[in-house]
């Protein structure tokens, strides 16, 4: 002590004090510096957050190349991706929840629906290493009928998307394309699944692909980006509609290591 006057000491509580209140502070800096620049992307016509729906068949690969470039273009923007069955697309771009959606395409769409073709989607018939249908070279309507059939089913619909699908006399439905990959690995029957859903399992020998003894003109499903017009899309949906539209068609079903974003 020092002329009548204590020296401050800075304990461990005042000490936690202070970190405590720089903290907030830093946060409020952080905050207001987001807010700043969020105010600023919906100034130049860019949403706030965005919404997209992507059947859950569809390879993933082209979708996530593109939406790390997204990242970047538009790292304000807050973005839900929604995985939905077969068919189930088509009612959340309806109910307004979701803005794009990439789906298989369907014969006819409702009012007020615009559509784009973007590629196909290739469809492989697979069964576990133990189901008898693996042991037969080529595999005859006869035989795919004679064994359950495990289809993907839409949760909007009683009866599936296509009557094509369905070549058994014994049907197990699901609205996962991952509960069917299980229900087969586990030998409770057979299906016919996209070949980016099953690629690694079939190369790896954990899944047999089946040889159809017969013309299987329905070994494509075609791939629709679907919007509507009640829907009007900002600079952030626009971007994603106008890169999806860009991908190679083949792309869908063949290597993906080609593909590039275009800036």
């Amino acid at each position: 002590m020092r002329g009548g006057r204590l020296e401050p000491v800075l304990t461990q509580d005042l000490l936690t004090i202070m970190r405590t209140v720089l903290a907030a502070m830093m946060h409020i800096l952080l905050g207001n510096h987001e807010f700043a620049a969020k105010a600023s992307s919906m100034s130049e016509g860019i949403e706030d957050n965005l919404c997209i729906a992507v059947e859950q068949s569809i390879n993933l690969a082209p979708v996530m190349d593109l939406l790390a470039a997204f990242s970047h273009e538009f790292p304000h923007v807050t973005l839900e991706i929604l995985t939905t069955g077969p068919n189930d697309t088509a009612t959340s771009l309806k109910e307004g929840r979701a803005v794009l959606g990439l789906m298989t395409e369907q014969e006819s769409y409702p009012t007020g629906f615009q559509f784009r073709g973007v590629g196909h989607s290739a469809l492989i018939p697979i069964c576990s290493k133990s189901h008898p249908l693996a042991k037969i070279d080529s595999v005859t309507h006869r035989d795919f009928r004679q064994h359950r059939q495990l289809v993907l089913k839409s949760r909007s619909r009683s009866v599936p998307g296509h009557v094509r699908e369905v070549k058994s006399a014994s049907i197990w439905y699901a609205e996962s394309s991952g509960m069917i990959l299980d229900l087969v690995l586990h030998g409770l029957g057979w299906a016919e699944l996209p070949l980016s859903a099953v690629r690694s399992l079939v190369a790896s020998d954990g899944l047999v692909q089946m040889e159809y003894a017969f013309q299987q003109s329905d070994a494509l499903d075609g791939l629709d980006l679907v919007w509507t017009e009640q829907q009007v899309l900002g600079q952030a949906g626009q971007w994603i509609q106008n890169q999806l539209l860009m991908v190679p068609q083949d792309v869908w079903q063949a290597k993906w290591n080609i593909f590039r974003i275009d800036h």
